[in-house]
This record gives C-alpha cells, structure tokens and sequence, in this order.
C-alpha cells in the first residue's frame, strides 16, 4: 500500500493535487501533462486519468525505474531522467504541469519558475507544492526559534537545505507570465505537531532516496509505496480537516499549494 498516505502532510499535498484535478479537469482538457519530480511515481496513475497524455520525470534514475515498474499497467503514461531547471521539452508543449514538493531540492527555484512557464502552452495550468518559510513552531521549535537552518531536521529534513517564501514564489510567478490563482495553506500547527522531527527521522532511515536527490545510493532496507491505498487513510483526513479548520486563517503552515495559469 501507500503507507505515505498515513502522513498528514503527505496526505494534504496529494489531496490538494486531488481536489484541483476535479475542479479544473472539469472544465479544461488536459492533452498533454507533465509531473515534474515524480519521485516514487505516487502521484502519476492519478494525474494520468485526467489527462491525455502524462510524462513524468525525476532527476533520480532510481526513482524513475520504480516509478515505471509500479506504474507498468498506466497506458498514457511514459517516463523519463530530466533536470527542473533545464527542461529538454520545447516552449508551450502542456496543459498542465504539476510539481509537488521540488521547488526546495532545485537549489535555483526562480529558475525553476521560469521553466515551468517556459514549456507551459497559455492558458496552462500549474499546480505546486512547496515546503515554505512561514512554518508552525509545532513542527519545528528549533529551528524557528534561531530563525534558521540550525538542525537538519524539521522543516529542514528531507533534504531541505533551504524553504520557499510564498511572496518570492508569487513574484516570480508574476515576473515569468503566470496568474495565481489558488494559493493555500497546507498543514498548520495540529498537523505540524503530530509530526514534529520524527517524520524526518523514519524518512531518513526508511525510505530509499530520503535526500531526494540525484545519485543516491540503494539502501539494503527500505520502504516502497504501492498505488493500493491503505483503508485507514479516512482518520487521517478526519484530522486534516480538524487542523484546517482551527488554522485555515493563519498565515504559518508546513507548505503552501498553488494554481498557477499561464497569461
């Protein structure tokens, strides 16, 4: 099964991904798809089913070749190495593009931005996910308390060498010819509680390329997903909208979703 589906981070940013799909697949069709850093491929028989057309990409050799063994049975569905920050696609190739939780890895998001809208056709659709600056004390009392990256753990697990700041985002956006037009606080500080450093500390152990980076090396024990989701997936989204709930209004979360559009 999914077991990332338990994690209430994990689970509000694919659920973010999920509920904009709805929306805007509704009234859009998506010919031609993009999942930019698709990791363990998690995302891609979902994304696939409302496009024409999906092509998934990750830096990690590793990732991608279980991605497509996982995800073997997806027809319109292809695979393939690509760098975030110089994308081999022509300008104005697809509908959409989606991109969870990469911004952080790249090192140059503005560049990253930039490419995004780069090989975006107008009127295209961008749904992204980042970890940002604003994050709850609840998840990290560390290292908001010395106001930066003192500890490699908490918001700076998973290979976070730095966090995104929203307004920088939504300049850039702006800068490079994309209209916001969904932005969202994904995890205040109920949710950031439930996972405060030890998330990070199972990742770091568990799962096989934890740094999310570029050549990391095969670990002898490790944990992999499946597409099955797990049946206790419902508690975990009983306590999301809790969180939501009680902290929609505050600006601090654990990440940040947004809509973009190509003008």
């Amino acid at each position: 099964m999914n077991y990332k589906l338990l994690f209430p981070t994990y689970r509000n940013r694919y659920r973010f991904i999920k509920e904009n799909l709805e929306q805007f697949g509704r009234q859009h069709k998506f010919a031609n798809a993009l999942n930019l850093g698709t990791g363990e491929g998690d995302y891609d028989p979902m994304i696939a089913s409302w496009c024409g057309k999906l092509t998934a990409c990750d830096i990690n050799e590793n990732d991608i070749a279980f991605a497509k063994q996982m995800n073997a049975n997806v027809a319109n569905l292809s695979y393939q190495w690509e760098d975030a920050l110089n994308l081999s696609f022509p300008e104005n190739t697809f509908d959409l593009l989606t991109s969870v939780d990469v911004m952080e890895h790249v090192g140059q998001p503005e560049r990253m931005t930039e490419e995004i809208a780069r090989v975006l056709r107008p009127t295209g659709l961008a749904f992204i996910t980042f970890p940002q600056t604003n994050f709850p004390w609840t998840y990290d009392p560390v290292n908001r308390l010395l106001g930066r990256r003192a500890i490699p753990q908490g918001a700076y697990a998973f290979g976070h060498e730095y966090l995104v700041d929203p307004q920088k985002f939504k300049a850039w956006a702006g800068k490079y010819g994309l209209e916001v037009l969904v932005e969202k606080n994904l995890s205040g500080y109920l949710v950031a509680l439930s996972e405060m450093y030890w998330t990070g500390m199972i990742q770091r152990v568990f799962k096989e390329n934890a740094g999310n980076i570029s050549g990391a090396q095969e670990k002898k024990v490790k944990l992999r997903p499946s597409s099955r989701e797990p049946l206790l997936v419902k508690l975990t989204d009983g306590f999301i909208q809790m969180d939501f709930g009680l902290f929609k209004h505050s600006k601090y979360s654990v990440g940040k979703g947004f809509v973009v559009r190509k003008r």
